[in-house]
């Protein structure tokens, strides 16, 4: 496929792969911050590739991943209310909360609808007057534009029956929460190409000065994300902490600057609770106090929702780079994607749902195997 055949080259792998090898000399830890970065790693066994010297970890960047249990409770309590159309990306459907998922709470005779844009909802709004309409808006920088782009139409439009349920997470104060950690072992990041898109790389800048660590900016292709690996390597080998781009092809310094007016034409910066990992500063998204009338958790008041983790998952560990999906007792086990006990395995995007896809639980692991 043209545009994409090249970016999936083995020869050009090979050729990468041999490159990390000659480049590294000593031990390294880089954390891919995007869940499709780890979903193509794991697909394309890009971590196999690497010398035993070069370990990816896999960091918090799957939206569905980090959206906290609690949310996903409020949720289903107000798509519970009657009277109510609550629509979602397809994606959130089978993410189970406490007590079940929303194709359960479908099922139960809720009106449960999945959409392909936030401004559908503006449609079945319009369409059904007398209803209260609900979108769930979650995700990372990437969605927030549409999702404001929803809210402030439909302030324009006088459409009155629209709310959105907010739970946007934004990536830099994850990753800085990542490296003050007192146990973290990242030594460099590859940087969300998607978000960055977007959001431009320049909120980036002060963190590899300050930290010491190098961040490269990176596609989602086997050749992206190796060639985004010897960047770092050879950052890390030099001494160096930058900002690096990989994803030129996508990706400029300042991103898509009209996006980011929307996003702060509605949206303000607040704390939010990541699910696996807890409270980041100033981490999220949430609806500005003019637009107060289309925030949903205003609009419904349940109150403190509490809903504890399984004691036994270790999500926020692989969230944070400090295990792999195989040192969890219950991965493969009590958890699979149809029997998710962890945000890591709640999202096709999920590191332990990607180690599950392919086979990595039948299969003795990497340092068993012999990495290259």
């Amino acid at each position: 496929m043209k545009y994409v055949d090249e970016y999936r080259d083995r020869k050009l792998a090979e050729k990468l792969a041999a490159e990390i090898r000659r480049a590294a000399t000593r031990p390294w830890a880089i954390m891919e911050v995007c869940g499709g970065q780890t979903h193509s790693i794991v697909k394309y066994g890009i971590d196999y590739l690497l010398p035993q010297e070069v370990e990816l970890v896999h960091g918090p960047g799957c939206p569905v991943c980090v959206t906290p249990l609690e949310m996903i409770d409020r949720a289903h309590a107000i798509a519970r209310q009657p009277g109510v159309i609550f629509c979602s990306f397809g994606d959130m459907l089978r993410v189970p909360g406490s007590h079940a998922d929303l194709f359960q709470v479908k099922a139960a005779g809720a009106d449960v609808r999945i959409v392909y844009s936030p401004l559908d909802c503006l449609r079945i709004a319009a369409a059904n007057p007398t209803r209260k309409v609900v979108f769930f808006a979650i995700g990372f920088e990437t969605t927030a534009p549409a999702n404001a782009m929803a809210v402030w139409h439909a302030r324009r439009q006088g459409i009155q029956n629209f709310s959105v349920l907010v739970s946007h997470v934004l990536v830099p104060p994850a990753m800085t929460g990542i490296l003050e950690s007192p146990d973290n072992r990242v030594q460099a990041f590859l940087g969300p190409g998607h978000v960055c898109a977007v959001m431009g790389y320049r909120e980036y800048e002060p963190i590899p000065p300050r930290y010491g660590t190098p961040i490269v900016i990176t596609g989602f292709e086997p050749i992206d994300l190796l060639e985004g690996t010897l960047m770092a390597v050879r950052q890390l080998e030099q001494g160096r902490a930058e900002v690096e781009n990989q994803y030129v092809r996508a990706v400029d310094a300042d991103g898509n600057t009209d996006a980011q007016k929307m996003i702060h034409r509605v949206f303000e910066v607040c704390d939010r609770a990541w699910r696996g990992i807890g409270i980041i500063p100033r981490s999220g998204y949430r609806l500005k106090d003019e637009f107060r009338d289309y925030d949903a958790e205003q609009i419904f008041e349940l109150g403190p929702i509490h809903a504890p983790e399984p004691a036994i998952c270790i999500s926020g560990q692989v969230l944070t780079g400090l295990k792999k999906p195989h040192d969890c007792p219950a991965f493969g086990k009590e958890c699979t994607p149809q029997t998710p006990l962890g945000a890591t395995m709640v999202s096709a995007e999920g590191a332990c749902a990607a180690y599950y896809s392919y086979g990595r639980h039948l299969v003795a692991l990497p340092s068993a195997m012999g990495k290259v």
